[in-house]
């Protein structure tokens, strides 16, 4: 009697679903970064995905996926039908407000991380303070980029040292790091912070909550007053 072929049970392999390497997302990303901080795209400057598919040489795809995840950071704006641009400049005002939030939090976050901070994560910020010195060597160009992103992570493992996630949910949601060196190449940005951020380093790692608080205040302020010399050198901007 034939079997029913109904009844039969059926073997099959499922289809192997092949993914883009991350990798190139990363330099997609990278690209686009790079032009956002270098003003190539400058602020309130609409954004062709059509032209970026041409000049890098992708698809749409990974273009649409960096512009995405730029827009989280603030650096990207997307409108319904007329499509992306870039953020607007960082103004006086602004720039002020951020910095007096930042006194605020970031002060107190290296305090607590330096008594709750592993080492682990100290030798991590170590990492990263040595890739952020490695930089002044690189053609500016393409390595300020770089630092502002090194810089972002630097402050972000700090604050999640502190073990207060809301002050770091606070402190990411500024971007402090991508307007602030969107603003303008600063030639003493990267070497003066380096120096700062070793005096942090130093603080974190004798676990002393009261040097370490006082170094990143010294390191907020004295940072306020380099880009600050952006709204001297460009009253208009303000």
């Amino acid at each position: 009697m034939p079997k029913d072929s109904s009844s039969e049970k059926q073997s099959f392999t499922a289809p192997t679903v092949l993914r883009r390497p991350t990798r190139l997302g990363d330099e997609v990303y990278n690209a686009i970064y790079a032009q956002l901080m270098s003003h190539k795209i400058a602020p309130g400057g609409r954004i062709s995905v059509d032209n970026l598919v041409r000049e890098l040489g992708v698809s749409q795809t990974p273009i649409r996926e960096a512009l995405s995840r730029l827009e989280t950071q603030g650096l990207v704006v997307k409108r319904h039908l007329v499509g992306y641009s870039a953020a607007d400049q960082l103004n006086k005002s602004r720039l002020e407000q951020l910095y007096e939030l930042r006194l605020l939090l970031e002060p107190f976050a290296a305090a607590k991380a330096a008594i709750t901070m592993s080492d682990a994560s100290i030798e991590a910020l170590e990492s990263m303070a040595q890739e952020m010195k490695a930089l002044e060597a690189e053609d500016p160009q393409t390595a300020y980029g770089q630092f502002a992103q090194r810089d972002s992570e630097f402050h972000d493992l700090i604050a999640a040292g502190s073990g207060n996630e809301l002050v770091r949910e606070a402190l990411s949601n500024l971007h402090t790091h991508v307007h602030l060196f969107r603003l303008f190449y600063h030639s003493q940005a990267t070497s003066e912070a380096n120096d700062e951020h070793a005096r942090i380093l130093c603080a974190l790692r004798a676990r002393d909550a009261d040097a370490a608080a006082e170094a990143m205040r010294s390191h907020i302020m004295r940072s306020s007053e380099r880009f600050a010399t952006f709204f001297t050198r460009y009253p208009r901007a303000s």
